[in-house]
């Protein structure tokens, strides 16, 4: 049986395909050429058929690969170099993919942190709300205290309360104040 009739598969098709796209952008071939051959490659059944399609073309071979006799091994149609070059793309592209989950991660973390930090209700120009950094719980109490010395203890007992209310307060805030810059 001659080789050109033998049948053809996808892979010498395609790499047909790529040699009448290397003869388009060489200016060989006009665009409706290239779609006319690019459909009777795609249409060809056998090794004739495609050798047909690239008769006129320069460096005239098939641009398939004939088959191996059959005591030889058939050699791959990449080198190894291309299937190196290959996992090396597939690697970065998985480091790539790998570093942008590691960021979303951590900005979604940032966030939480920053939201537990805050408060839910609270703005971001409100600043940072945190345990600890209210009033003294010792201010509201002596505020009631306060209230109940002027109501049932006279007025004595409200100005020394007063007094000690407002050093809590004051005390309170000078803390908050500066423990918010730090």
């Amino acid at each position: 049986m001659d080789s050109s009739e033998l049948r053809i598969g996808d892979a010498e098709r395609e790499q047909t395909m790529a040699a009448l796209r290397e003869h388009f952008a060489q200016g060989r071939l006009t665009h409706e050429e290239l779609d006319e051959r690019l459909d009777r490659s795609l249409a060809a059944k056998t090794a004739g058929d495609l050798a047909q399609v690239t008769a006129d073309l320069p460096g005239h071979q098939p641009a398939y690969r004939e088959q191996a006799a059959p005591y030889e091994t058939p050699g791959s149609p990449y080198g190894a170099g291309d299937w190196r070059a290959a996992m090396h793309a597939h690697r970065q592209q998985m480091r790539a993919v790998h570093d942008t989950h590691r960021e979303m991660h951590r900005a979604a973390w940032q966030a939480r942190r920053e939201m537990r930090w805050r408060g839910p209700m609270r703005g971001p120009m409100q600043g940072p709300m945190r345990r600890g950094h209210g009033p003294h719980p010792l201010v509201p109490v002596l505020f009631v205290l306060m209230v109940l010395g002027l109501i049932f203890g006279g007025f004595g007992v409200f100005k020394a309360l007063l007094v000690v209310w407002l050093g809590a307060l004051l005390f309170s805030l000078v803390r908050r104040r500066f423990h918010h810059r730090g």
